[in-house]
């Protein structure tokens, strides 16, 4: 059953840190972290490469930020694409109100990205996150935290892993492969709890060159298995899932208008 948006848990930056991580803690118990929605994950692929029916396949935004040089403001960028088109392109430019601290990143990147989520006029159906989902110490990160705000299906997807244990091998995984990312002592869930999945979108034939893998996890209404498919899907010749390197791109012409 859909859920529907929480406006009343957005981020708010002028909260003390004992009262950020007790929302957080809010945020996970309101997170579905299993399949909720409406479109046919199957109908998912690389959204540059034209599909039959474009008009029946699911609308998918990438999301991520760049800062401009003086870092008190965040460049927030939305690329939404269906099949083999990019649809619409946003951004927003929203003063940072807090410094980066490790896992409350969605209190100092969270408004700016409802900002430029704000300013879509399409609806899309999944939104892909530069960042952790249910890979985070309270189950709650960005792409949780947007995901529940906004009620939307969301999946985070993480250059590094924040807390958590592999269940095994990550080093020079195959394209393809995926291993689980389980709970331990540093994440409030009972160890062993399945977070997500260490995904290996790209792999170089080389004994010599290795590309990690994403650390990939449910934001919201997506549960852990779809989310790893998902990123293998719309992942095509590069490491990061294609709506996630569109909007990086974007975010860094974006700053380069304002920069101007």
């Amino acid at each position: 059953m859909a859920a529907d948006p929480r406006p009343d848990l957005a981020p708010d930056p002028a909260l003390s840190r004992e009262e950020m991580e007790a929302l957080q803690r809010e945020i996970a118990r309101a997170a579905a972290f299993e399949d909720d929605f409406a479109f046919d994950p199957g109908a998912l692929s690389n959204p540059l490469a034209a599909t039959a029916n474009e008009e029946a396949a699911p609308i998918v935004a990438g999301v991520d930020q760049s800062f401009l040089l003086d870092e008190e403001r965040a460049v927030s960028a939305v690329v939404a694409v269906r099949g083999g088109e990019v649809i619409e392109r946003v951004h927003a430019v929203t003063p940072l109100e807090i410094p980066y601290v490790p896992g409350l990143l969605s209190f100092r990147e969270g408004r700016p990205i409802l900002d430029a989520v704000e300013a879509l006029s399409v609806a899309p159906d999944l939104f892909l996150f530069d960042g952790s989902g249910r890979i985070h110490f309270r189950q709650a990160g960005i792409a949780t935290h947007m995901g529940v705000v906004l009620g939307v299906p969301s999946v985070g997807v993480a250059k590094s892993l924040l807390c958590g244990h592999p269940a095994g091998e990550t080093d020079g995984l195959d394209a393809g492969a995926r291993v689980p990312i389980e709970a331990n002592a540093r994440v409030d869930a009972p160890d062993g709890t399945l977070l997500g999945y260490a995904v290996q979108t790209k792999q170089y034939d080389s004994p010599n060159r290795h590309v990690n893998p994403l650390y990939v996890s449910p934001g919201h209404r997506v549960g852990p298995e779809t989310a790893a498919d998902v990123a293998l899907a719309l992942s095509s010749g590069y490491k990061l899932p294609e709506p996630i390197r569109l909007a990086d791109s974007y975010a860094d012409e974006a700053k380069r208008e304002h920069v101007d």
